[in-house]
């Protein structure tokens, strides 16, 4: 079994994804602490968690070696792990960011 470094490789943008989630959910917190804001920031750990779940789904496939059709036809679970949980996970962060930090772009000078 040889393992190509390009498929490991292709870890990295959505490792680096897990972690810009988690640092959101950090200063959020803090941001949530300082305004007395609802405690949204928990939800960068949920996206944070869905973005995981297709990473380890995406290792599984590199250590295993299995070739998986990814199409919904022949495998839907797979597809939705692969896929669609970091999918559902960036979309998750993006309403979470917008909620805490847009007024970062309402303010004017």
């Amino acid at each position: 079994m040889t393992i190509e470094i390009t498929r490991v490789l292709g870890l990295i943008g959505p490792v680096s994804l897990v972690l810009l989630l988690l640092l959101l959910a950090h200063l959020s917190r803090r941001l949530g602490r300082a305004t007395q804001a609802p405690a949204y920031y928990r939800l960068f750990y949920l996206a944070a968690l869905l973005v995981l779940v297709g990473v380890l789904a995406r290792l599984w496939n590199i250590l295993t070696g299995v070739t998986i059709n990814l199409t919904a036809e022949d495998n839907l679970v797979w597809v939705l792990l692969y896929n669609g949980a970091p999918a559902a996970g960036l979309t998750l962060g993006l309403v979470t960011t917008w909620r805490y930090w847009s007024w970062l772009l309402a303010e004017r000078a």
